[in-house]
């Protein structure tokens, strides 16, 4: 199976640079390459430009640049052209079924944070000083940098890249390793209901708190942002030194708030893994749910609109945001499968609302965001509870219907 490691590089101020000019000529040949796409296309002629054509073209490209595109990794900038390529290719697809396209678009230098050694060794080698006790990756076109290496990696590792996020610099390992020995069994299954007032409700009553990052983050962050609207929107190499520092703050906010949820997630998954065999969820569609009201015209009066409840939907969606379900999820999945556990989505339909002693479903059954109280045989509970419940029956069903 395939894991990945993420550590933490700690460049020299040389390095930095480097590294900061390696993720700028990488994102100029990603911006050149889909330039390319695009003045081919229209062309009369509507000429399609592949990864092929573009690949072949890198060895003149390094030839005539020999400062900035010839000091990088041939193969990285392979990768870096199989990224637009995937982004084409996901383009097309979208547009096949029915979705929404997104055209892929030009990469702004800070936004173009991560690049791609396809192979270990080829342009980048791990732990490049094994007689060194300090962990180092040897990158081409910067040197051997320093690593903190927190924890063994196991197995054998395929793919290197290297992220910026904010002022950090991190490298990002994907290993090769055999399937771990799953975990004993526990004989238990389980549901959970996700929500705002509580992050997560499992079947047996249990209730996980919503630690609200962002939202204990806001004044912070709201001041920090307010400091950086003082400064008119400039480029990152026009910016003073005052106004560099307040973007940073921001991002360094932000970053902390993304930490934090990727901790409680990785948490809370880990305790329902060890904990019970089956876990079955809701199949929400996060997207949807966070799509912003259509606006409502106002009959009377032409070109006006009558309230929607847009501003209430906004906090919704700026909770739901917080919560990170998405993440959670796939968090869940993840570590689920390394511990031989297994996950069921189920349909979330009517799972809150549906009585579980007697069957009967009606919206009138759940009168409030907590309480649940049945319209025909007078069963209260909470309504989470009652939701996880449900969960779990429609995920056990699920489970039999599939076995032979």
């Amino acid at each position: 199976m395939i894991r990945a490691y993420k550590f933490l590089m700690r460049p020299t101020v040389g390095q930095q640079a480097a590294l900061g000019e390696m993720l700028r000529d990488h994102c100029s040949l990603y911006n050149g390459a889909l330039q390319e796409r695009r003045d081919a296309y229209r062309h009369v002629s509507k000429t399609s430009i592949r990864y092929g054509q573009q690949s072949a073209q890198l060895k003149e490209i390094r030839a005539c640049d020999p400062d900035r595109q010839g000091r990088w990794s041939f193969s990285s900038q392979q990768a870096t052209l199989r990224r637009l390529d995937k982004a084409f290719a996901a383009f097309f697809r979208r547009i096949k079924s029915g979705e929404a396209p997104g055209y892929p678009r030009f990469r702004g230098v800070r936004w173009f944070d991560t690049v791609e050694f396809p192979k270990d060794g080829d342009g980048c080698r791990w732990d490049a000083t094994p007689h060194d006790p300090v962990t180092r990756v040897r990158l081409q076109g910067v040197g051997h940098v320093k690593v903190h290496q927190h924890r063994a990696v196991a197995g054998k590792v395929k793919t290197v890249s290297v992220k910026r996020e904010g002022r950090k610099w991190f490298v990002v390992l994907t290993v090769d390793q055999a399937r771990p020995e799953p975990l004993p069994a526990t004989g238990s299954v389980v549901g959970i209901d996700l929500g705002i007032a509580s992050f997560l409700t499992d079947s047996n009553g249990v209730h996980v708190e919503n630690p609200r990052h962002a939202r204990k983050a806001a004044a912070k962050l709201a001041a920090a942002q307010r400091a950086l609207s003082r400064y008119p929107r400039r480029a990152a190499h026009d910016r003073t030194r005052n106004h560099q520092r307040a973007v940073w703050k921001v991002a360094a906010l932000h970053g902390k708030v993304r930490r934090q949820r990727l901790d409680h997630a990785h948490k809370t998954a880990l305790g329902l893994v060890r904990a019970h065999d089956v876990i079955a969820h809701e199949d929400l569609k996060i997207r949807s749910m966070m799509k912003a009201p259509a606006p409502k015209p106002d009959p009377k009066r032409l070109g006006a609109f009558v309230p929607n409840g847009a501003a209430a939907k906004a906090g919704l969606n700026r909770s739901i945001a917080d919560a990170s379900w998405g993440v959670f999820l796939r968090i869940l999945t993840s570590k689920a499968e390394s511990a031989g556990r297994e996950v069921i989505a189920v349909d979330p339909r009517n799972t809150s609302r549906m009585c579980p002693e007697c069957g009967h479903t009606a919206k009138e059954n759940r009168p409030s965001q907590a309480k649940f109280h049945c319209m025909s045989c007078g069963q209260t509970a909470h309504a989470d509870e009652v939701g996880a419940i449900n969960v779990l029956r429609a995920g056990l069903a699920r489970r039999h219907a599939k076995q032979p």
